[in-house]
């Protein structure tokens, strides 16, 4: 039996959507949390900082699976593009629900173990995620526009790859490692950066179809996306990219007059 035809006989009626949602919810925290404990058991020696390799790693398997199960949910119904408020599927459902269940223990995990002023800054984010999301899985509403939002994942594949690497001690002169970061940026643009702007784009134009709370909340979870990327990008950029031109060009011996 096919996972679509699968989720299809389990998908839940009017009544029982929310149980199901928050059901895979639960399967989701508990599956990424017995992979955090795996995770730890694979860390490479070079790796010093457990806490970090293990989140970076489990991230880099929520990108993998999200991402590539967002296209997948376009390719199997494409009206979904269409309509991002009433058209939804069983796995456009089931797949915000796996990535609610992933928020929730990326949040639960922060707050034991790792308390920072980065890490607030990532759990604001994660709570507004989590709201939005779950307005979607207890409405069957906004599903397609909560999977264009995962579309975001491809870049975080690259992303978080990148995060790896850095941890395993590649350097950034590295081919593999210089691969990874033009790729990632090339999909930063095209995967993170774009689908901001069209979903921003999206939800201003459809403006008077949307309830006053949820716009509001959509919108301040855009708004947040937005900033916390636009300064990432710079970052990105910055550290492989200018700096690199920076050392090579204060290493060039100054030219004699002649």
């Amino acid at each position: 039996m096919s996972a679509d035809k699968l989720v299809e006989e389990i998908w839940p009626d009017e009544v029982s959507g929310a149980k199901y949602g928050f059901f895979v919810v639960g399967l989701s925290a508990l599956f990424f949390a017995l992979l955090s404990w795996f995770s730890l058991l694979t860390r490479p020696k070079i790796a010093i900082n457990e806490w970090r390799w293990k989140n970076i790693s489990i991230s880099f398997v929520h990108s993998c699976i999200t991402g590539t199960w967002a296209v997948c949910c376009f390719y199997q119904k494409p009206e979904m593009a269409e309509d991002l408020i009433k058209t939804s599927t069983p796995l456009g459902h089931t797949l915000i629900s796996v990535s609610v269940g992933y928020f929730v223990y990326d949040v639960i995990d922060m707050l034991i173990y790792q308390r920072t002023r980065q890490t607030y800054e990532l759990l604001l984010h994660h709570a507004v995620i989590i709201v939005c999301f779950a307005v979607a899985i207890v409405t069957k509403l906004y599903v397609g526009y909560a999977v264009v939002a995962l579309l975001v994942e491809l870049n975080s594949i690259f992303l978080h790859m990148r995060q790896l690497l850095q941890i395993c001690g590649f350097q950034k002169d590295n081919q593999f490692y210089r691969l990874n970061s033009i790729v990632n940026l090339g999909t930063f643009v095209g995967c993170r950066i774009a689908t901001l702007a069209w979903m921003t784009r999206w939800i201003v134009i459809n403006k008077n179809l949307i309830p006053l709370v949820f716009y509001s909340l959509g919108s301040m979870g855009l708004a947040l996306t937005t900033v916390m990327n636009i300064i990432l990008f710079y970052r990105l950029l910055r550290s492989d990219f200018l700096k690199k031109r920076e050392l090579q060009t204060m290493d060039q011996p100054a030219r004699k007059d002649d």
